[in-house]
């Protein structure tokens, strides 16, 4: 066959492709235990941050929530958090579900399924996610006389270019922000991708989340709040350059914490 053989030269690209599409699937295969448990604890050092226990670079928080110089223990920190299971159509816990039926939730999932998922009235979809699970894990810290700290919500919502996942941390009151993290989300890098950076994260804590009449009030805002703002209390400085996604996260917060998400079972707890 001549050096210079059509049938040669794509004899030699078929056969890079194929040996190079069996590598790829068997490390895809190989690895897929490997990325889901990173997933998992990924997910969970999320949490853990919300809950204010650790910080995003792995350390452990003092008191005043300084870090220290000690690494978290991921697994054995989450062990402490008490995880409840709520009805998302009734705002009711499910007492009866086992730990292990609580710990294999996952809001991903459920929707994928007719049977586990709730649909979403237009109207009331301010998230743009149509569907939503019908059961979702709240987390609970207690302090050592058993008392509620905080409540780490789940939530998640369209923004400009991805669902962005998250969660928010209230006080024990149900309406002040601790935290909110972000573990899953493909805004634009530098603009609005900056809603998983600390510094930006940080400008949530304090802010309140219902106004006198109950209603979810929190937002993100264009621009700076002016602290002189009688509604300075429940807004939280915008993102230059990334408007939509900082729309896309407040109507995520809203819902989840609104009537139509965590309000009814917010509600029963404040009662």
């Amino acid at each position: 066959m001549g050096k210079e053989s059509i049938f040669k030269t794509l004899s030699v690209a078929v056969g890079v492709c194929a040996v190079c599409a069996v590598l790829v699937s068997i490390a895809a295969v190989s690895l897929k235990p490997v990325i889901s448990k990173n997933k998992i604890l990924g997910k969970k050092s999320n949490i853990l941050v919300a809950a204010g226990l650790m910080n995003a670079d792995g350390y452990l928080l003092d008191a005043e929530g300084q870090p220290t110089k000690e690494r978290a223990d991921v697994t054995q920190l989450f062990a402490s958090l008490v995880p409840q299971a709520v009805d998302l159509k009734t705002g009711k816990t499910l007492d009866s579900l086992q730990p292990e039926e609580i710990a294999a939730i996952d809001e991903r999932e459920l929707v994928k399924k007719k049977e586990t998922r709730l649909d979403i009235a237009a109207n009331d979809d301010a998230a743009k996610i149509k569907i939503m699970p019908d059961k979702a894990v709240v987390y609970l810290l207690k302090d050592e006389n058993g008392v509620i700290k905080r409540y780490i919500f789940p939530f998640y919502g369209q923004g400009l270019w991805s669902t962005m996942y998250g969660f928010i941390a209230l006080d024990g009151d149900l309406n002040t922000v601790e935290n909110v993290t972000f573990y899953d989300q493909k805004e634009t890098p530098g603009l609005g991708g900056e809603i998983s950076k600390p510094l930006w994260l940080s400008k949530w804590s304090g802010k309140s989340v219902y106004d006198s009449q109950g209603n979810v009030a929190v937002s993100v805002i264009k621009g700076i709040s002016d602290s002189s703002n009688p509604k300075h209390a429940f807004e939280v400085d915008g993102i230059s350059g990334a408007t939509l996604t900082g729309d896309g996260v407040t109507h995520a917060v809203q819902f989840w914490l609104g009537k139509s998400g965590f309000g009814p079972y917010i509600k029963s707890r404040k009662e």
